[in-house]
């Protein structure tokens, strides 16, 4: 008896169809994160170590991290913004992040570039010692030193451990804020500046990252008081920036999320301990129980340098903020009242004309406060 040949069943087909289409994506998927993470992971550049001159005080609880930021800037070539010879390497922005040991609180403190400070010896580029000295320039260290001696001077100034540092250059700074499709800023008056070219509209705006670069960089117009009024613009500007980074809209976009991190690992520079993918991941993970909220910017009390009041010092008062970082306390009332979150960063609306004039000289705290204050800052109320 012939066996009669049995028809294959069509459903039992389509499944087997969709099983193999979904583990051959999956193995395309997943080699494709593999050649992804290998990619990225070869672009993150570790610098020097950090020399701290005392050893890191025990921790009551969980351990509080302070990370050292330098926001590095070359205006040689195709990036002078204004004309000048500023061929060589500055640290344009430097700001000391404290994260508190049960990472419910962090906050950052921007660090003036032209504040006068007493600089350590410093090994330099050739790997000679480079004298210190008192009275010299606060970015002076990046320029002899790098990061290395950035965060060994201001080791010494504060007597904060620093636990890590992280360098982004600026201009991978511009290819961050494309990847996230712009960041929103508020600017209180429109701006029109020959020396740089520079053009901004008053009002809110999404900048994207030519713009935002141009943003944070000016220092003509945007701020009556000069390098006071930027520092404020570019804490503004950095908790608009990780209110967008976290906000839904880019975290449920895979291809956004992975121009990011493409352009973060480009653009930094990190310590050994930090200078991997993975070690940098583990870090952002930390992060998963802080509110934007908590997430506070604020400058380092100053005052005016009185042989000239061109130049700043650190403020007294400045003492009682490294002694509240070491004993890992958040900010106290007057600080945090002062600050920007990035849960609500200044992107309101333009202060009232007539609101007041900016202020030429620097206050005391170094930070804003009212209409007037804002505007000096460049900034919306």
């Amino acid at each position: 008896m012939t066996a009669t040949a049995t028809a294959p069943d069509p459903r039992r087909t389509v499944l087997r169809v969709i099983v193999i289409t979904l583990v051959v994506l999956a193995l395309a998927t997943a080699t494709t994160v593999i050649v992804a993470y290998r990619t990225l992971d070869e672009k993150v550049l570790p610098g020097p170590p950090i020399v701290n001159p005392e050893p890191k005080p025990k921790a009551v609880g969980g351990e509080p991290l302070n990370i050292l930021v330098i926001g590095s800037d070359s205006r040689a070539g195709e990036n002078d913004i204004d004309g000048e010879d500023d061929s060589g390497q500055r640290s344009d922005v430097v700001i000391l992040v404290h994260v508190s040991g049960d990472r419910k609180e962090v906050y950052g403190v921007s660090l003036p570039r032209d504040a006068l400070v007493t600089r350590p010896d410093c090994e330099g580029p050739d790997g000679e010692t480079v004298p210190g000295g008192d009275l010299e320039m606060f970015n002076d260290a990046f320029a002899i030193g790098g990061e290395a001696c950035t965060a060994k001077m201001v080791a010494e100034l504060t007597g904060v451990f620093i636990d890590h540092y992280v360098s982004i250059d600026f201009i991978g700074f511009q290819e961050m804020v494309d990847a996230i499709g712009g960041v929103t800023v508020c600017i209180p008056e429109e701006i029109d500046d020959p020396v740089t070219g520079i053009h901004f509209e008053a009002g809110t705006q999404e900048l994207n990252g030519k713009e935002s670069l141009d943003y944070v960089r000016e220092r003509h117009e945007l701020s009556p008081n000069a390098d006071i009024g930027r520092m404020k613009r570019q804490q503004a500007f950095v908790a608009s920036m990780i209110n967008k980074v976290v906000s839904a809209g880019t975290l449920t976009r895979p291809y956004s999320v992975y121009k990011f991190v493409e352009a973060v690992t480009e653009s930094i520079t990190v310590d050994p301990d930090l200078a991997s993918l993975d070690k940098l991941a583990k870090l952002a993970r930390q992060f998963r129980e802080t509110d934007l909220d908590d997430i506070e910017f604020i400058t380092v009390p100053f005052m005016a340098y009185e042989p000239d009041p061109n130049r700043l010092v650190w403020a007294p008062e400045a003492d009682e903020l490294w002694e509240r970082i070491i004993a890992d306390k958040p900010l106290d009332k007057k600080l945090s009242g002062e600050s920007i979150d990035a849960g609500a960063p200044p992107v309101g609306s333009p202060p009232p004309s007539g609101s007041g004039s900016p202020s030429e000289s620097p206050s005391a705290s170094g930070t804003p406060g009212g209409d007037a204050d804002a505007k000096a800052n460049g900034l919306c109320s």
